[in-house]
C-alpha cells in the first residue's frame, strides 16, 4: 500500500529561489563561475555587537525555553523601536516573537483561510502568500501589481476585489519581488475604503520597511488607528540587520487575535531560541550605523543595476523604491521569463529568478537581487549582455 497524503499537500507550493540556488551551487561544484543575484538576503555579516550578544546569552546560561510570545525585554524593545521609527504606540503584550517572517504569514492565513473564504494577495508577490492560501483551502484572489504604476497597488482596484467572502487582505510595501513602494495617498484611500468592509482583516508585510531610497517615507499601516483592531503587522530582523540565518521575526496582533496567535505558536514551535532573542534585543537597542551603511550600499548598487539593465537589448527596468530587488521587463528579448532564467544560468552563469516564480502576473519579468557587490553586478550584466547579443546575432 502506498502512503496516503492529505489532499491539501498537493496545493502547497515552494520558493524557486532555493531551487535556483541549489542549481547554481551544483554548477559551481563543477567548476563554473556563477554570480548569484537570485537569493533574497543581504550579503553583509550580522553586526559584531549582535553576534556577541547571542554568544553572551549562551555563555550566561540562556539555554532553556522562553515564553511562547518571546522574552519580555525583547517585546518591550520592539515596542520602543516601533515608537521611535513610526511614532506609534504598541503594547508589548501584542507582540509575538517568531522564528522568521514566514511564520506570521502562515499564522495569519491559516487563521482566516478555509474553503469558501477568499484572501487577496499581491501578484507578483512573495510566493508563500499564494502557496499557503491554497493550502488553507481558501481561494487566492490576486491583486495585480503593474509596471506602469511602479508596482504599487491602486487602492480602488484592490477595494473592487473585496466580496462578502473576503477574510484577509495582504499588502507588502516595500515589496518583494518588485521593489515597489506604495505612496501614502493610496494607503489613505485603501484604509478609507476598508471602512465599508469591517469583516476584512489586513496583514501588512513590512519586512523591508527600513530599506527605502531617494527620500521615500515608510508608510506603515500601524499608523492608521481605524484599522488597528484588525491589523496584523509582519516585521523582523532578517533583512534590516542581515540576520536571515538567525530565524527571528515578530508580529504585532490586534487585541482580539493575539491569544489565538500565541496558541498557534505553542502548537507550532513552542518558542524562539533564547540566544537569538538576546541578539535581537542588542540589534534594536544598539547602534544603528550598520543598518544605515548597508542601505547606503544598496542604494549605490540599485543605481548600478538599473542603469545596466536598461542598457541590455530588449530589457527595460523601472527604478525600485525600496527593498533590494530590481524587476526588469524582459519581454523585448523574445524569451519567456522561465526560459530567460534557465538560459541565463546555464549559458551566462548568472542566477536570477523568473517573474513567474512570484505569480502569473510576473510573466515577462525577472527578479534580480542586488544584495551583491558592485563588481559582481557589473560582471553579471556584462555576461547577460553578451548572451543576448549572441542570441540576436544567431537569429540574424
Amino acid at each position: 500500500m502506498s502512503l496516503a497524503l492529505a489532499a491539501r499537500m498537493g496545493s502547497l507550493g515552494t520558493e524557486t529561489a532555493f531551487e535556483v540556488l541549489a542549481r547554481a551551487k551544483a554548477l559551481e561544484a563543477q567548476g563554473r563561475s556563477i554570480i548569484n543575484l537570485g537569493i533574497g538576503q543581504p550579503d553583509f555579516r550580522t553586526p559584531d555587537h549582535i553576534v556577541e550578544a547571542g554568544i553572551k546569552a549562551l555563555r550566561d546560561g540562556h539555554h532553556g525555553y522562553t515564553p511562547a510570545n518571546g522574552i519580555l525585554p525583547l517585546r518591550e524593545a520592539v515596542a520602543r523601536d516601533i515608537h521611535r521609527r513610526l511614532k506609534v504606540e504598541v503594547s508589548p503584550a501584542n507582540v509575538l516573537v517568531v522564528p522568521g517572517g514566514k511564520v506570521t504569514m502562515f499564522f495569519a492565513i491559516v487563521m482566516f483561510g478555509e474553503p469558501g473564504a477568499e484572501i487577496i494577495y499581491p501578484n507578483p508577490g512573495f510566493p508563500i502568500y499564494e502557496s499557503v492560501i491554497r493550502f488553507s483551502g481558501a481561494t487566492p484572489v490576486p491583486m495585480p501589481l503593474k509596471e506602469d504604476k511602479g508596482f504599487a497597488f491602486d487602492a480602488d482596484e484592490v477595494l473592487s476585489l473585496v466580496t462578502p467572502r473576503t477574510r484577509l487582505l495582504i499588502v507588502n510595501s516595500p515589496a518583494n519581488p518588485t521593489g515597489g513602494t506604495v505612496p501614502r495617498e493610496q494607503f489613505d484611500r485603501l484604509v478609507k475604503g476598508l471602512e465599508r468592509h469591517p469583516h476584512v482583516a489586513i496583514m501588512s508585510d513590512e519586512i523591508y520597511g527600513q530599506m527605502l531610497y531617494d527620500g521615500r517615507e515608510h508608510v506603515s499601516l500601524l499608523s492608521y488607528p481605524g484599522i488597528r483592531d484588525r491589523l496584523i503587522l509582519l516585521d523582523g530582523w532578517s533583512k534590516t540587520y542581515a540576520m536571515t540565518g538567525w530565524r527571528l521575526g515578530y508580529s504585532v496582533w490586534p487585541e482580539k487575535l493575539v491569544a489565538q496567535a500565541e496558541r498557534l505558536a505553542i502548537n507550532c514551535h513552542s518558542c524562539v531560541n533564547a540566544s537569538a532573542q538576546y541578539a535581537g534585543l542588542a540589534a534594536l537597542d544598539g547602534p544603528q550605523d550598520a543598518v544605515h551603511d548597508m542601505v547606503a550600499a544598496f542604494a549605490t548598487r540599485r543605481k548600478v543595476i538599473v542603469r545596466a539593465l536598461n542598457q541590455l537589448p530588449g530589457v527595460t527596468c523601472v527604478e525600485p523604491g525600496g527593498a533590494f530587488y530590481a524587476f526588469p521587463n524582459v519581454s523585448g528579448t523574445g524569451l519567456g521569463s522561465r526560459d530567460f532564467q534557465d538560459v541565463m544560468l546555464s549559458e551566462a552563469g548568472v542566477a536570477a529568478l523568473s517573474g513567474t516564480a512570484f505569480g502569473a502576473h510576473g510573466e515577462g519579468y525577472l527578479r534580480f537581487s542586488y544584495a551583491n557587490s558592485v563588481e559582481n553586478i557589473a560582471e553579471a550584466m556584462r555576461r547577460i549582455g553578451k548572451l543576448l547579443t549572441e542570441r540576436t546575432n544567431k537569429r540574424h
